[in-house]
């Protein structure tokens, strides 16, 4: 069984801050936005989490390992360094998507995202040491199957974008209705998803139902262990697995 220390992360007062006291310059706040993105990263990444941007004013980690100290550090490393906060609520869970779905209730308990007196929200419990197992985290890293010979090397560049789009739109809501995981687009043709305890069976109905629907081939190559770096580490050897035998699952244990 997997036990996944999911953190919401939720920049305070966002939305009302970029047009006080006008609105600020789009190129100014996609700046901000990165950047921040690319500090959380390297924060969570020292302490051997993972952090995913979805929106950019909302991320999500996962930081099995961090106490409820270190997400205070987070906090206060952001304050020192950018003109907004951030508050964090962390959950636990055999689910990724129950987890999160906990560390959401958690916050928006603790007032609206855009409430101007809400600043640098702590919440939720931590997944103590004694509890913790090499196989708390499950992390799948998909890939789509020759995508420089299939639309980089071939197609213009935003509708390559657009194919691979299609896969990781499809496969994001498939993995989530499916079984309650959550999967992230990380670059290029890569896609990180968080997941419960899964087999091989059911990341290739996965792969099937991609490739059925929207016409993307993918595999994937599976982790797991105590902390989400070394999970994903573990996929991505698994996942060069896939690419030297010709396989679509591969899991790394």
């Amino acid at each position: 069984m997997t036990n996944t220390q999911v953190t919401l992360v939720q920049i305070d007062n966002y939305g009302p801050w970029t047009v006080t006291p006008e609105p600020r310059r789009e190129v100014d706040l996609q700046t901000l936005q990165s950047r921040l993105y690319a500090d959380l990263s390297q924060l969570f990444g020292n302490r051997e989490g993972y952090v995913f941007f979805t929106r950019f004013d909302n991320m999500i980690a996962v930081t099995n390992g961090l106490d409820r100290d270190a997400h205070a550090l987070v906090q206060e490393s952001v304050r020192n360094r950018y003109p907004v906060t951030v508050s964090l609520s962390t959950a636990v869970g055999p689910n990724p998507a129950e987890a999160l779905g906990v560390a959401t209730d958690q916050l928006q308990d603790a007032g609206s995202a855009q409430d101007g007196s809400r600043r640098e929200i702590l919440r939720g419990a931590t997944l103590a040491e004694a509890d913790r197992t090499d196989e708390d985290v499950q992390l799948a890293h998909f890939d789509v199957n020759d995508a420089t010979g299939k639309y980089t090397d071939r197609l213009n560049e935003f509708d390559t974008f657009i194919r691979i789009e299609q896969g990781y739109a499809e496969l994001m809501r498939y993995m989530r209705q499916a079984h309650d995981a959550l999967s992230f687009f990380v670059g290029g043709d890569n896609i990180i998803a968080v997941c419960p305890a899964l087999g091989t069976g059911e990341y290739q109905d996965a792969i099937d139902h991609v490739q059925e629907t929207v016409n993307v081939e993918l595999k994937v190559g599976v982790g797991h262990a105590r902390t989400a770096q070394n999970a994903g580490m573990a996929a991505k050897h698994a996942l060069e697995d896939c690419r030297e035998d010709g396989t679509s699952v591969e899991l790394g244990w």
